[in-house]
């Protein structure tokens, strides 16, 4: 029963943030309120649920992603769609930014530092940056992504965020848009 209840509060609270109640959460799985506070006696007992049961499913899809098995920047795609698909328990911990025992967040933080690593040591990623800070900061992007309503199907997402993360914010020349030369000055 307490499956029950973790995946109807994904649902909700992914689709309906953070106003959610329990008496919502109790309604989408189907069953009393109290039978929820019987499992969850607060809702922050629950998003810790949730929020582990995110890590969790987030740390499987990246091992079966078999990060060390392709390139860094393919690697890095591999991660991001991993967390993606974790789906609405992925954007329930983004969004309520609940906290995750260290031992949970090794889950994802491990194959992540290992795939920044090799990535370094082979120049596909740059080495001024320090290996923790690329993976805190590829996780606080996808969460920021997940957090947001999409607006886009999940390869554009994928395809997008791995683009922003590895080329960053700045402008790229527009291959339709050239500027003109300025004329030659005749004398």
């Amino acid at each position: 029963m307490a499956a029950a209840i973790v995946a109807a509060a994904g649902e909700v609270l992914a689709t309906g943030g953070s106003d959610v109640s329990m008496a919502e959460v109790a309604a989408a799985a189907g069953m009393a309120r109290a039978t929820v506070y019987r499992y969850f006696p607060t809702r922050q007992a629950l998003l810790d649920r949730v929020a582990e049961v995110a890590v969790t499913d987030a740390g499987a899809r990246l091992a079966d992603a078999r990060l060390e098995s392709v390139p860094p920047q393919d690697a890095l795609v591999r991660a991001i769609r991993a967390f993606l698909d974790v789906g609405d328990y992925f954007t329930v911990l983004a969004r309520e930014r609940v906290h995750v025992p260290d031992k949970h967040a090794r889950l994802i933080e491990e194959p992540l530092r290992r795939m920044f690593a090799r990535g370094q040591k082979g120049g596909a990623f740059r080495k001024d940056v320090p290996v923790d800070w690329l993976t805190v900061a590829l996780i606080d992007l996808v969460e920021g992504v997940v957090s947001a309503r999409r607006t886009m199907g999940r390869d554009d997402t994928v395809e997008l965020v791995a683009s922003l993360f590895l080329d960053g914010t700045r402008g790229r020349p527009s291959t339709t848009h050239r500027r003109a030369r300025p004329a030659a000055s005749t004398g």
